[in-house]
């Protein structure tokens, strides 16, 4: 997430929604690649510099449904999903992090910015890790991406490294902010569950 935007199509009413996706519906893929394609584009996305072919962008949301490691919520914008995050739990066999999870993939599209989408995402994400019971969340982020280091330290994130070659972006070298979040787990809850 670069900056936030007003959108100029959306009104004062306009209305954000999260949610978590088992399963995508044609229209909901559509509107996922739009999404992921503009963040992309303004420097927003989640690894990919380049938007890639859309046969690629679409393989990649599917994988993202089949793995099941991963947890999907999206984000609507007046009923149009404009941005999305992901929730990734440590594999089986690494059990010595499975009290750990990540935040990853999170994204707004430009013309979605500005309605609070990126905090609520994040705002579902920490409420996913801390039903399924793990006590750590963790994030990486590029250092352009401003505001959405703003939001973590905002809400409560603790950054606790920097890695000065963390990503290539059009010939330039982009540090990286590694941060983590203590999470409340639940009195009953001793372990996450799979």
């Amino acid at each position: 997430m670069s900056t936030e935007h007003q959108n100029p199509l959306a009104g004062s009413d306009s209305v954000v929604t999260v949610e978590k996706v088992t399963e995508l519906k044609r229209s909901d893929l559509y509107d996922l690649c739009d999404a992921a394609e503009a963040a992309i584009i303004d420097g927003g996305g989640f690894g990919w510099v380049t938007p890639p072919d859309r046969e690629v962008m679409e393989r990649y949301w599917k994988g993202v449904m089949a793995v099941p490691e991963r947890i999907l919520i999206v984000g609507r914008l007046d009923g149009v999903i404009a941005g999305s995050a992901q929730l990734v739990r440590p594999t089986r066999n690494n059990e010595a992090q499975a009290f750990a999870c990540n935040l990853t993939t999170s994204f707004v599209a430009p013309w979605a910015r500005g309605h609070g989408m990126a905090r609520k995402l994040t705002q579902a994400i920490i409420e996913e890790a801390t039903a399924l019971g793990f006590g750590i969340l963790n994030l990486d982020v590029r250092e352009t991406q401003r505001a959405a280091i703003t939001l973590y330290d905002h809400m409560g994130f603790t950054r606790w490294g920097t890695h000065p070659h963390y990503a290539r972006a059009k010939g330039r070298t982009i540090a990286g902010h590694f941060y983590y979040k203590v999470l409340e787990r639940p009195e009953d809850e001793t372990e996450p569950h799979a």
